[in-house]
């Protein structure tokens, strides 16, 4: 996987942008909705009955698999930020294979339908202020942030007035990147600025990362991805969601992407929005500085880059 060149002129870059927006139009409205699961993958809705930490396995009253499996009572196991995600008397959807050591669930989502509505009408209205702004669609630094709904690492719904007051640092990234220059480094560069921001008494800094790849980067994917590299989630949020409205978000926030199977081809940005939702610096490409950031923050005492 490599990086794309950030391109010439901002006109330019929002004419390709515009096209992108264009291209990703008719993709599906919610996450991990393709039929292409794959031989022996099947999909599945249930009710969690019990969750074992010990057996890091969930016990699922799940309904009728048509043409494989009618209605049953099975333990499923699942990786370790589904398992922590996952509670009695959830409604869940996911993806189930067989293998030598039993039956596994990945691609695990909480089902709620309160928040599942909120999600499709924010895309919709996304979509709309997309297709709207047109070769507009590009928002400069001093425009405000559009607006979303997407789910975060604990399945909960956020929305832009959920982080409003803060001071918002934002990019895109995918978990299964395996660029250490680029998302890795992405992810370890924003954690340095946690802990900077946190050291300068910054107190409303929020950490944003959106992914690039929501078919896999479920919220528990990313509830595992930020557990194994020791993130604080108290200020640091991983957003997931409709494939449509990342589409939207890239192309409004200067982001392109292109799949080549698993791996994703993009390029990087790091945003910073300031406590009334405008975008007031970003910086394109792998080179940002954490120290740049930390002195464009509000609040708190100033230290020099290092």
């Amino acid at each position: 996987m490599s990086s794309l060149l950030r391109l010439g002129t901002p006109a330019r870059f929002s004419v390709l942008l515009l096209g992108f927006a264009l291209l990703v139009a008719g993709c599906g409205g919610g996450s991990a909705d393709g039929d292409d699961l794959g031989e022996g993958r099947h999909r599945l809705t249930g009710l969690v009955l019990s969750v074992s930490e010990e057996r890091r396995s969930l016990l699922v009253d799940h309904d009728e698999i048509p043409g494989y499996m009618p209605r049953m009572t099975m333990e499923f196991k699942v990786g370790s930020g589904d398992l922590a995600l996952a509670r009695p008397g959830m409604r869940i959807r996911g993806v189930i294979y067989e293998s030598g050591d039993g039956f596994h669930l990945e691609q695990m989502w909480p089902i709620d339908d309160a928040g599942q509505r909120i999600v499709e009408e924010a895309a919709r209205v996304l979509r709309q202020d997309t297709v709207t702004r047109g070769r507009a669609a590009y928002r400069e630094v001093g425009e405000q942030l559009p607006d979303f709904a997407l789910y975060d690492q604990n399945g909960d719904v956020a929305q832009p007035s959920r982080f409003r007051g803060k001071q918002i640092v934002l990019n895109f990234i995918f978990t299964r990147c395996p660029d250490a220059t680029m998302c890795p480094a992405s992810t370890m560069k924003m954690m340095q600025l946690q802990q900077m921001g946190r050291e300068a008494g910054v107190p409303n800094l929020q950490l944003i990362s959106i992914t690039l790849d929501p078919e896999y980067d479920t919220p528990g994917v990313l509830r595992q991805y930020a557990e194994l590299r020791g993130i604080d989630t108290g200020n640091f949020s991983f957003l997931t969601g409709p494939e449509r409205a990342i589409k939207d978000l890239m192309a409004q926030l200067g982001v392109l992407a292109f799949a080549e199977g698993p791996l994703i081809n993009h390029t990087l940005a790091t945003v910073l929005i300031d406590e009334n939702g405008k975008i007031v610096h970003r910086v394109d490409g792998s080179q940002w500085q954490p120290g740049d950031f930390a002195k464009r923050l509000k609040g708190g005492n100033r230290k020099e880059d290092t």
